[in-house]
């Protein structure tokens, strides 16, 4: 059996940003990732995809040198406007109005993951076991004993789980992980706009779901359109032309003519929340911990902070707490109240904006023209937006 310290299963965004932060912070801690996919070749983690990054999760990347706002996969946010379709409220959020840069980053994931493990790679003391999976956890008392599909053994005084909503990994430690499906999907793709983007994100709600653009490079737009499956399917297989012209028409002119678009993928949303964030020296991180729908681009944001808090208990633990059954519940006791707190915030969002209600309209339609009006109403939302919590 080989002895480490810190075993994270999982070698993804997650995974990966969290061994290059404890590899700075804590460079005589022994440390394996196992990944179940070829890293040189195709991810699934790292796709087409871009996600929303905070003012907040910005600032503690760049403390870390794990991200650079001037490379040409990344575009700043610096103005976000809400609206609903079909009424008259809407609100906008300003970057100077806090006295920032941008609210925050829109970055491509591919190159950025890319970016992610190949740092991670340039740690020697830092062990890849990839392509492998885990095929069993044996608790013990001072460690977990971690088997690989290969028949590799590792012990470790820490297990983390960073392996996706769909961890196979959870199982094994006896931690449940209840879903709860939408009605909705989410049709992901690029779309160019004429004119350019002037950094500005939009989301737009309609009572079949919100349909969010957030500013990439060479003028374009990632695309976040939520709906029912059937219509998304729908919109999946049509034409470049057709399909711009769709998507004109569900959302308006706001954000410019939409010209060109790119691949198009669907995906099922769910809501979904491991019922404990720790086990018998074991801990569970990002999505493998909470499956939320992408309404507020809160999804990475709430993985970082789980990183945050842990690599600084980590960062603090001596040899003997390392792992141990105080330091594995105070670390989920720390992020137990964020993690429910933005899940109920996401799924509310959902469930107030998706609806055709007249009255809830009426209601929406005041509280948004409110918030345009008064700055200290926006506050909430605006730092939700940046990380600040």
């Amino acid at each position: 059996m080989q002895h480490t310290d810190v075993v994270i299963v999982g070698g993804g965004l997650v995974g990966s940003t969290l061994a290059n932060i404890l590899m700075q912070q804590c460079p005589k801690l022994s440390i394996a990732v196992i990944e179940a996919h070829e890293l040189q070749s195709y991810h699934p983690s790292f796709d087409d995809r871009c996600i929303a990054l905070a003012a907040d999760s910005v600032a503690y990347l760049q403390q870390h040198q794990l991200f650079d706002t001037a490379v040409d996969y990344a575009s700043a946010i610096k103005q976000v406007q809400v609206s609903d379709r079909g009424h008259f409220g809407k609100t906008q959020i300003h970057h100077h109005d806090y006295q920032l840069d941008a609210l925050g980053y829109v970055v491509e994931v591919r190159p950025w993951g890319q970016r992610l493990t190949h740092a991670a790679k340039e740690h020697s003391q830092l062990a890849w076991h990839c392509p492998s999976r885990v095929s069993d956890i044996t608790l013990h008392a001072d460690y977990n004993c971690v088997t690989l599909d290969c028949g590799t053994q590792l012990g470790a005084k820490l297990v983390v789980i960073a392996d996706g909503a769909q961890s196979p990994t959870r199982s094994l430690v006896h931690i449940d992980f209840p879903t709860t499906q939408y009605e909705q999907h989410a049709l992901i793709a690029n779309v160019q706009v004429q004119g350019g983007h002037y950094h500005h994100a939009f989301e737009r709600f309609t009572e079949h779901g919100p349909i969010a653009l957030l500013p990439m490079s060479q003028s374009r737009y990632s695309l976040v359109w939520c709906d029912n499956p059937q219509k998304l399917h729908t919109m999946q297989k049509l034409s470049a032309a057709e399909f711009t012209a769709a998507l004109q028409q569900e959302f308006g002119y706001r954000a410019g003519l939409f010209t060109q678009v790119g691949e198009r993928s669907v995906y099922p949303l769910s809501f979904g929340q491991a019922q404990s964030l720790s086990s018998h020296r074991t801990v569970v991180i990002g999505n493998a911990a909470h499956a939320i729908h992408p309404i507020a681009g809160q999804g990475f944001n709430l993985g970082l902070r789980d990183i945050k808090e842990l690599a600084q208990r980590i960062r603090y633990a001596d040899a003997h707490s390392l792992g141990d059954y105080h330091f594995t519940q105070g670390y989920s006791r720390a992020r137990l109240n964020d993690v429910r707190r933005v899940m109920q915030l996401t799924d509310s969002l959902v469930r107030l904006f998706s609806n055709g209600s007249r009255t809830l309209a009426l209601g929406r339609s005041v509280g948004l023209s409110a918030m345009q009006l008064c700055s200290s109403l926006r506050q909430p939302l605006a730092k939700q937006l940046m990380g600040f919590n």
